[in-house]
């Protein structure tokens, strides 16, 4: 059964999200729809690029990707259908996609193109059609004018020498926890036979955990999530709030001479 996956910015107390499933359904009846999530900030691409790209992957391949977030864009973004690491996502062209993946796109084509309408509901009356139909197993070149490239954003990067790493949070999430840029691999490449310090708003720490639990209760704990990304985090408590970061704050291991 084919999978279409929403992501968008339109809340659940309005009729917006159920529009776009009954489009979908109405088009291809025997579609499978997952939510991701609909409680992405109005307009916040880092927040939906972040969630986008932890989740796009533990879904079976060929799976299309409906992404509903700041969907109108600015003036000139187009409406585009892309191809990606064997995934199918639909949206507007504002820069979320070019956060989710380093690899090249497989196919990419500008939708609205092929009679075009004119709407203030891009995720329904245009969006819901393309990802209906890519589902059904309509190739991309089919919906619309091929395009050489889409746009792409440069994210925070973490930066990484002999003697220390320094990163910073790119995620706050939903409990408070402060997820970092600080990847598993680089550390384990810098770390080796070296004691370490991680450091932030003030704070030093020399131990990283295994799990969260291994904290006491209100103590703070640090930890490679399932992502591999380093969090930081209060157990059973609020980082964000207690410690005063949030997005953007540095985060830094310095390695022992």
């Amino acid at each position: 059964m084919a999978i279409v996956t929403l992501l968008t910015d339109s809340g659940e107390s309005d009729h917006y999200v159920a529009a776009v499933k009954a489009k979908i359904i109405s088009l291809n009846p025997g579609v499978r729809i997952e939510d991701i999530s609909h409680q992405i900030k109005p307009a916040d691409i880092a927040h939906a690029a972040f969630v986008l790209r932890a989740v796009f992957r533990d879904f079976p391949k060929g799976t299309v990707h409906l992404v509903g977030v700041d969907s109108t864009g600015n003036r000139g973004d187009a409406f585009i259908a892309l191809q990606l690491e064997e995934h199918y996502f639909v949206g507007c062209d504002n820069g979320l996609f070019g956060l989710i993946s380093d690899r090249p796109h497989q196919q990419l084509a500008e939708l609205n193109t092929i009679n075009p309408v004119t709407t203030t509901f891009p995720e329904r009356d245009i969006f819901a059609h393309a990802a209906a139909k890519l589902a059904s197993g309509v190739s991309i070149t089919n919906l619309g004018k091929p395009m050489p490239m889409f746009k792409k954003m440069i994210d925070r990067q973490m930066k990484a020498t002999k003697k220390q790493i320094t990163g910073s949070i790119i995620r706050v999430d939903n409990m408070g926890n402060l997820i970092t840029n600080i990847t598993k691999d680089a550390f384990d490449v810098l770390s080796q036979g070296k004691g370490y310090t991680i450091q932030f708003g003030g704070e030093k720490f020399r131990r990283i955990h295994a799990q969260y639990s291994q904290a006491e209760e209100g103590e703070c704990f640090i930890v490679f999530n399932s992502l591999n990304l380093l969090e930081v985090g209060i157990y059973k408590g609020n980082a964000a709030e207690l410690l005063g970061l949030g997005y953007g704050g540095a985060v830094n291991v310095v390695f022992d001479e």
